[in-house]
């Protein structure tokens, strides 16, 4: 049971929720990256999540058609198939989907998986991201109320994004500034819309500073201690017991965290922390090392005629996985998923 199933995916959650431990939700942009991200977890005894977001499913659909659609279905078909070989369970989801790309990514692969649920199998995905962060937080709850509804029915978790992430992420721009930290009211109004589970379960991804993209440590102000804010604040709302943690956290813009930052996300209630940079950076360090050691064999330098063994994209495209899958390690190691897979 590679992919997970519904339930299995909820046990997961579950279970990192307990264990103050969170899954690195890998972004994937190739059956080559698909690929290093299984061979990650399974190197740390980890189960975890690939994601694929809007610009990367529209690479994997092909830059001819560049459709989102058949992309993230062509893909998630092709990791049903090789996963099997993987001793870990791992889930699929998509990563930032904004309003003006809901219609041609989320609502057509929640209809995939509504369809497959008709049938009596599982969805394709196993979670969904709804990005409203740059729209208004009464419209954002809105379009969540929407897709939560029909996520649920197709046993599908939604992800939401409840207030700006700084930075850029696939075309969608934040300042970074004061807007970049969620607020206890924020939080209740979320509960209020979207309930404490009753209606559907759903990662909320609350920001605490965060920032996509490159930074060093330091540059950010991060405050992972305002995630337990956001809990009290909502279990005391609720009559849930003092220290209870109503939401299942999502820690966006992580690149360049302490690990001290990291534990206290952990601590807090940080399930999935998604990961897409510093991959990046792991998988194609080793592809610039060997195009400039091989520099005389990759290209057909003053007439000769190369190397073929030095550009074979093989040659290289070992190296890249092993790269990635090396950085995916790493972070299973720090979020405290190493050793935790499912027997």
């Amino acid at each position: 049971m590679p992919i997970a199933t519904p339930e299995v995916y909820n046990e997961m959650l579950d279970r990192a929720k307990a264990g103050k431990f969170a899954y690195p939700a890998i972004n994937v942009t190739s059956s080559q990256t698909l690929h290093a991200a299984l061979r990650g977890f399974a190197e740390a005894e980890s189960d975890g999540i690939i994601q694929i977001s809007t610009g990367g499913a529209e690479f994997l659909g092909g830059q001819h058609n560049k459709d989102m659609v058949t992309g993230a279905v062509a893909l998630a078909e092709f990791a049903h198939i090789v996963a099997k070989k993987y001793d870990v369970t791992v889930a699929l989801h998509t990563d930032h989907c904004p309003k003006d790309k809901l219609d041609g990514y989320v609502r057509p692969l929640l209809a995939v998986s509504e369809e497959r649920v008709g049938r009596g199998e599982n969805p394709l995905f196993q979670s969904h991201m709804w990005d409203g962060s740059a729209e208004t937080l009464a419209d954002n709850l809105d379009i969540a109320r929407e897709l939560l509804a029909r996520a649920a029915a197709a046993k599908i978790v939604l992800e939401v994004e409840i207030t700006p992430t700084g930075g850029e992420e696939d075309g969608v721009t934040h300042e970074i500034n004061d807007s970049l930290y969620t607020t206890v009211d924020d939080a209740l109004r979320t509960a209020e819309a979207l309930g404490l589970g009753e209606k559907g379960r759903y990662l909320l991804a609350a920001s605490f500073g965060n920032v996509h993209g490159v930074y060093k440590p330091g540059n950010v102000v991060l405050r992972p201690d305002l995630l337990k804010d956001l809990n009290d604040g909502v279990a005391a709302k609720y009559g849930r017991p003092a220290g209870s943690k109503p939401f299942d956290f999502v820690f966006h813009g992580g690149s360049g965290s302490t690990e001290q930052e990291i534990r206290t996300a952990l601590e807090n209630g940080v399930v999935k922390m998604n990961i897409d940079t510093d991959t990046q950076y792991a998988f194609t360090r080793p592809v610039a090392d060997h195009m400039f050691r091989n520099y005389d064999g990759v290209l057909k330098v003053d007439g000769e005629v190369g190397n073929k063994k030095t550009y074979d994209p093989r040659t290289w495209g070992k190296l890249a996985e092993a790269g990635m899958a090396a950085r995916v390690v790493e972070a299973c190691a720090n979020l405290r998923s190493a050793g935790t897979r499912i027997k």
